[in-house]
């Protein structure tokens, strides 16, 4: 395969030699992505937490995941388009402000519905923030650093998996899950000042017009990856949603194992994200089928490999490797394939993408209540395998496609 055809054919991924001081933004970026998906996470390592203190079920507490999820699903376009003429380091300054002042509001809420709706804050600023940040790192990344700063910033979110939600779940089992959401607001605090120094302004995509949109979704390829990131993304989080109460109901793990088999998520993440900076341009097949049929596979292995506790932790692993390469993956096919409107595209898969969350939770809140917890692994991967089989019959073709130039 041409290595030009690859990510380097993206625009912003061309050049040699970068200065440190010319990576400060992207490091901000990735500062802003670890704290971001901390968040969002945050409630899958405190649901027990949280629906003891309200007196609720976990599949109830649960709900926080799911109204969360739909609220970045239907608030990503619209706001991206009432947005999309800001420019870009206002933007994220603005929606880091509206993140912390709702951790404030999480960190005191006096009763579960103001929870949520404090929640639903942190989720409109999540709607923007996603729909801005990968494309913003590849136009502030020193000339022919993009795909290094694509990846740097889907390392933010694996740190979140390897420090954050763990060090937010202890704390939480330690001093309350109130702390865990007042400490997130400080570090954020901490992010808008060193973004707020380091970020360069950078023009919006005001070429982009409401008039485009059409165009822009009818592409077969982004259409494809638009359906193909619903179904196994609701796969994958019917699964993952309660993965907690999983690993200690059903794999009988103690709460510092649970803490750790959660930040194993991250460290694969880590090392997923440096192979694929170096690798995925020569030959990207490989990510994509493990992106998709392999997270199918995992989902679907998750509880026969309960029965033993390696097993469950090398799972574990090779899951997070697979959805670390689907997060990757298809972010960098929707800028390949979206050069134009790249920040529109990306809200539409952030919003189908949150779809997919929150349709996941709220199944594998309904499992849990039914048939039980030990088969959230069963559903999810019966969903994501109508997902494999699209992808390889379908999707896969067009994408190969497009990178051997055809």
């Amino acid at each position: 395969m041409d290595g030009n055809k690859g990510i380097a054919a993206v625009p912003g991924i061309s050049g040699q030699n970068p200065s440190r001081k010319n990576w400060l933004p992207v490091i901000g970026l990735m500062f802003s992505a670890f704290i971001f998906n901390t968040s969002e996470f945050i409630p899958i390592g405190l649901l027990s937490g949280i629906a003891a203190d309200f007196g609720i079920s976990e599949s109830a507490a649960g709900m926080l995941i799911t109204v969360y999820a739909w609220v970045v699903a239907i608030a990503s376009l619209p706001l991206m388009l009432v947005f999309a003429k800001t420019e870009n380091k206002r933007l994220m300054l603005s929606i880091v402000g509206l993140f912390v002042i709702s951790h404030i509001a999480s960190g005191f809420a006096a009763n579960y519905n103001m929870l949520m709706i404090s929640r639903m804050g942190v989720a409109c600023s999540h709607a923007i923030f996603w729909s801005i940040v990968t494309p913003l790192a590849v136009k502030v990344a020193p000339e022919g650093k993009g795909a290094t700063a694509l990846s740097m910033v889907v390392s933010g979110s694996s740190f979140a998996m390897i420090v954050g939600l763990p060090l937010g779940r202890t704390i939480g089992l330690l001093v309350g899950w109130r702390t865990a959401f007042l400490i997130i607001a400080v570090i954020a605090a901490v992010i808008f000042c060193i973004l707020a120094a380091v970020l360069k302004k950078v023009p919006s995509d005001s070429s982009f017009s409401l008039r485009k949109l059409p165009a822009l979704i009818k592409s077969p390829a982004l259409l494809g990856i638009f359906l193909l990131t619903l179904v196994t993304i609701t796969g994958h989080f019917t699964a993952y949603s309660y993965i907690e109460p999983f690993l200690g109901q059903v794999s009988g793990f103690s709460n510092t194992g649970i803490t750790l088999i959660l930040a194993l998520f991250g460290v694969v993440g880590i090392i997923g994200s440096i192979i694929f900076s170096r690798q995925y341009d020569r030959n990207p097949r490989p990510f994509l089928l493990l992106a998709v049929a392999g997270l199918c596979l995992f989902l679907l292995l998750l509880h026969p490999a309960s029965f033993n506790p390696v097993t469950t932790v090398l799972l574990c692993i090779l899951w997070g490797f697979a959805i670390n390469s689907f997060n990757l993956t298809f972010q960098t096919e929707i800028i390949r394939n979206a050069p134009d409107g790249t920040s529109v595209a990306m809200s539409i898969y952030s919003g189908i993408y949150n779809i997919g969350i929150g349709t996941g939770a709220l199944i594998g809140g309904s499992v849990c209540s039914g048939i039980g917890i030990p088969y959230i692994g069963y559903i999810g991967g019966a969903i994501a395998l109508g997902a494999t089989v699209y992808f390889i019959r379908k999707l896969l073709p067009v994408l190969s496609g497009r990178h051997s130039g055809k």
